[in-house]
């Protein structure tokens, strides 16, 4: 199966990286949101482009994965920027 049910957009490589973090279908997806689900893929050892993000954004709004204009490009930068700012700060020697 290449798809991820209920999800438009996602080609077979797509689909696998999510199916590997335990996204198998439009509701695993909408509970996570595009941004949770694409910092999994990166967690687990992918590449992905920010192509993934707008895919899995685009999927859920039921339109082609070009199809974010770019204030909800932006949105969705922001927001993963945010939800990266953590990691990203974070030291293996900086105290907990």
């Amino acid at each position: 199966m290449d798809e991820i049910e209920g999800v438009p957009n996602l080609g077979p490589v797509s689909a696998s990286w999510l199916r590997s973090v335990g996204i198998r279908s439009r509701a695993d997806l909408e509970r996570v949101g595009p941004v949770g689900a694409f910092l999994l893929v990166t967690e687990a050892g992918h590449r992905p482009s920010l192509n993934l993000l707008w895919a899995m954004a685009a999927g859920l709004l039921g339109r082609p994965w070009a199809g974010l204009s770019p204030e909800e490009k932006l949105l969705l930068r922001e927001e993963l920027a945010e939800a990266e700012g953590p990691r990203r700060s974070a030291s293996p020697n900086d105290p907990a």
